[in-house]
């Protein structure tokens, strides 16, 4: 999330500074306004940090262009000048976006940095090692800016959180828990090797995937030009002599008529739901709508549930140390367990059993309606025997090794429908080429015609 700084006016006439996160101006704006109405203060300018690029010279020597990051281009100025040096000009870059992360990079990050805290080095040279290091411009300048935070006093937490859009929820999260919860080692060793199973979960899907879904793309669109191109022109000439056509052919017909007549109509039916939906699982409605059903796919859902009681498992293991503090590792492992339904059904239903009326641990998960029987039994042994932090590990290691198992059988059983798919698809269009070629005119003349016409 982006920085805004807030300035305003307070009632006694003072001026009053601020610095927020938002991911958006518009939600920044909100933000403002509505600390201004708690803390009694009118708000004069929402300011994001920016980067801006200068150019600066001494005396007689060779000007210096650089770049600072900065709310506002005063600010910049003013700590030029305060250093010495003759500004020639500051002005705002104007393409700021940050580059994509691939993820190997931000495992590489984590697993690196889990191995030299291992070795007791001070988390300010680890840092300051990793900056240095790091290839990728955009990692590398997070890397920088979250160290910088840490450096002036920043909630750890925060530092990382601010950075999730290129370190991902998860991995930001629980790196910003590390530093918090005095277990800092065990945080990264867990993230870092989740963070690989999960990568290498998804080259596996993809090498395994791509090439019947490239072929599937191809063979679809041989099809389609095939029946909307190809075959009218052979059916309407055998239609011209009134030769009559098969019921297979005349059906296939019938669709490339129709497919031609309504091609129009027919790409804004696929288009405009396709981009409704889309927009849509973008939303907080949507992404909490998605996955209260994701579960229900068919293969997949079941692991994709069981992956976020894994996560879930961990972040409460790394996280938990006693019954006085369980309320708020349990909040913080269903924000990291990357799915909305599963978060809210523990904030909403849980979280407020276990406050308000004193129910235990086992009860409260089972009547969150997100835990399967499997967990809620040995979450249920942990609280008899008062090694739930033990139990938590225990469970995310059994879903590890069960998941990556049926994950591999969930990518033959894929493989193996769209193998099917295919090949419907290639004994239909064989078919209909062969119906076509028993095509056989009534009468003589009508052969003679037929024959002079095609050749």
């Amino acid at each position: 999330m982006a920085e805004y700084r807030i300035d305003g006016v307070s009632l006694s006439g003072k001026p009053v500074q601020g610095i927020i996160n938002a991911e958006t101006s518009k939600e920044a704006k909100s933000k403002a306004t509505q600390l201004a109405r708690e803390r009694k203060f009118k708000v004069s300018g929402v300011h994001p940090r920016v980067t801006f690029l200068y150019r600066v010279k001494k005396g007689n020597e060779k000007p210096q262009d650089g770049e600072q990051k900065a709310f506002t281009k005063q600010e910049v100025v003013e700590a030029l000048s305060k250093m010495g040096y003759q500004v020639v000009y500051v002005r705002k870059k104007l393409f700021e976006g940050k580059g994509k992360v691939p993820e190997i990079e931000i495992v590489s990050f984590v697993r690196v940095s889990s191995d030299l805290i291992r070795q007791k080095l001070p988390f300010n040279d680890m840092m300051t090692m990793l900056i240095n290091d790091i290839q990728n411009k955009t990692l590398r300048e997070t890397i920088r800016e979250i160290n910088q935070d840490l450096k002036q006093g920043k909630d750890s937490e925060k530092a990382f959180i601010k950075h999730e859009r290129v370190l991902g929820k998860f991995a930001s999260h629980m790196l910003g828990l590390a530093s918090k919860s005095g277990n800092m080692g065990e945080i990264f060793e867990s993230t870092a090797k989740f963070l690989e199973r999960n990568a290498q979960f998804k080259k596996d899907l993809k090498s395994a995937l791509i090439m019947p879904v490239v072929t599937l793309v191809i063979l679809f669109g041989a099809v389609a030009y095939y029946v909307a191109v190809i075959f009218p022109d052979t059916a309407n000439l055998f239609q011209k002599f009134k030769i009559e056509l098969p019921p297979m052919t005349r059906a296939t017909l019938k669709l490339s008529d129709f497919i031609q007549n309504n091609i129009i109509w027919l790409t804004l039916a696929t288009v405009i739901p396709l981009g409704a939906f889309l927009r849509f699982a973008s939303t907080e409605r949507g992404r909490f709508f998605l996955d209260q059903y994701l579960w229900k796919i068919p293969a997949i859902g079941d692991l994709l549930h069981k992956t976020s009681i894994e996560i879930f498992c961990r972040v409460f293991y790394a996280l938990y140390s006693g019954s006085g503090e369980n309320i708020e590792v349990i909040r913080m492992a269903s924000e990291a367990c990357g799915n909305k339904y599963m978060e809210a059904q523990i904030k909403n239903v849980a979280l407020p059993l276990m406050v308000e009326k004193g129910a235990g641990i086992t009860e409260a998960f089972e009547a969150s309606g997100v835990f399967t029987k499997t967990a809620l039994s040995r979450f249920h042994s942990g609280a008899e025997t008062g090694t739930v932090k033990n139990t938590a590990l225990q469970l995310a290691e059994y879903y590890e090794k069960e998941t990556g198992y049926r994950m591999r059988n969930a990518i033959d059983l894929i493989q193996l429908v769209i193998s099917m798919i295919i090949m419907v698809v290639l004994t239909a269009l064989t078919l209909v080429s062969s119906e076509t070629a028993t095509i056989k005119p009534k009468t003589p003349n009508s052969i003679i015609h037929f024959l002079m016409q095609w050749f």
